[in-house]
């Protein structure tokens, strides 16, 4: 906690709930239900929020509100928790609110400079805690990052090492069918994640992929192959997850997976990404999301898969690596449990006054991420985890 920073506000145990999509699931508001005093879920009328409770099985378990900007202000108190379900552009506005009703925010998305600024002005005024990037992917797949890191360093020391390190997350169809996916959310914004160019590290030096899909690469995972190609910028995390200066970096990417033969399968849609026609895309997003929905008959399958493996100078190595692979329901989507459990246990945290004021990304030291893991290993979603370790002929173990 800095010099003007002061610390966390306590938590009143009144969470707000706020939007009730594909990613708000039965775990992860359950959960929410079991530890707070009190739980509002928002949606843009209280038909629609007592619909979705009832869906999820958890009718009368919450308030129902309609969602406008003054009813969620005139109802938020000190010490509350704002959950943002809501589209990322949604969050600045409502962590506002949070500070200024001296309350708390916590949501799944990526932490953007905007959020980050104003998380620094609502601790520093409020003792606001601002929980970010707490879902699957992000979320998931750090406190996974973090426990690989954690443990490698903790099996090589403090020993010069060059690293190689990969996070591959996907959300695809259980039954590919010929185009190898199904939309679950707004076609435009996956062709549009398409366009921007992905940066990351390969073969010791940083690279930058404009068109994502041209590095695509075929990934084994439990004997069974996938698609993946990189996205975002990887390179930010390096620091994120604590990475030691001591380790040369071979390659660190972070990526999407996708079902084998989905390269193939889209080559439309590469060439309408490519040619730069926003207009073009858009009809292409309205024509896909008609031809490939998910229907309440679809399975949705979860894989994510995070590994890190080390060689020293000596000749020793190490690697680790977590493997998550989850197939939906007819209770709950596996996306919806593998987005809304993360965060909502955050939320418990909050609720425990766990959290330091500020921003905090899902779990950023390795003693909480563990904590973590437990819980969501308790509930199926840590992974299978494999290590392995060898020393070179003549050094020492």
């Amino acid at each position: 906690m800095t010099s003007d920073q002061q610390p966390a506000a306590p938590a009143s145990g009144t969470v707000h709930w706020i939007g009730t999509g594909l990613s708000t699931g039965r775990s992860g508001l359950s959960l929410v239900c079991e530890r707070a005093r009190r739980v509002v879920l928002w949606d843009r009328t209280a038909e629609r929020a007592a619909a979705r409770l009832a869906a999820l099985g958890l009718a009368g378990r919450a308030e129902v509100r309609a969602l406008t900007p003054a009813a969620l202000a005139a109802r938020t108190g000190p010490g509350d928790v704002l959950v943002s379900m809501l589209p990322a552009a949604e969050h600045p506005a409502l962590l506002r609110l949070a500070a200024d009703r001296g309350a708390h925010f916590a949501c799944t998305s990526y932490t953007t400079p905007e959020l980050a600024e104003r998380a620094r002005e609502a601790a520093a005024r409020a003792g606001t805690v601002v929980l970010t990037e707490a879902g699957l992917d992000p979320g998931i797949d750090h406190l996974m990052a973090h426990d690989l890191v954690a443990r490698a360093r903790e099996a090589v020391g403090p020993s010069p090492a060059t690293a190689v390190f990969t996070s591959w997350c996907g959300g695809v169809p259980a039954d590919p069918g010929p185009f190898r996916y199904r939309f679950s959310w707004a076609p435009y914004g996956v062709l549009a994640a398409l366009g921007a160019p992905a940066r990351y590290v390969a073969d010791g030096a940083e690279a930058t992929a404009p068109r994502p899909w041209e590095a695509t690469r075929t990934l084994t995972l439990a004997g069974e192959e996938f698609e993946a190609y990189p996205n975002r910028d990887s390179l930010p995390f390096v620091a994120q997850y604590g990475i030691p200066y001591y380790w040369h970096l071979d390659t660190f990417v972070r990526g999407t997976l996708r079902n084998s033969g989905w390269r193939a399968a889209w080559r439309q849609v590469f060439d309408t990404v490519a040619a730069g026609d926003a207009g073009a895309v858009r009809a292409l997003a309205a024509e896909l999301a008609a031809r490939h929905p998910t229907t309440p008959a679809d399975r949705d399958r979860v894989v994510l898969s995070v590994s890190l493996e080390l060689r020293t100078r000596s000749g020793g190595s190490w690697r680790g690596s977590r493997l998550l692979d989850l197939t939906g329901d007819g209770a709950e989507s596996a996306m919806a449990r593998c987005v809304s459990l993360p965060v909502a246990y955050g939320v418990t945290r909050i609720l425990a006054g766990a959290l330091p004021a500020g921003l905090n990304r899902a779990a950023e030291t390795p003693r909480e991420a563990a904590r973590w893991l437990a819980f969501l290993g308790a509930h199926g979603l840590a992974g299978a985890r494999a290590e392995t370790a060898s020393t070179a002929a003549g050094a020492p173990a």
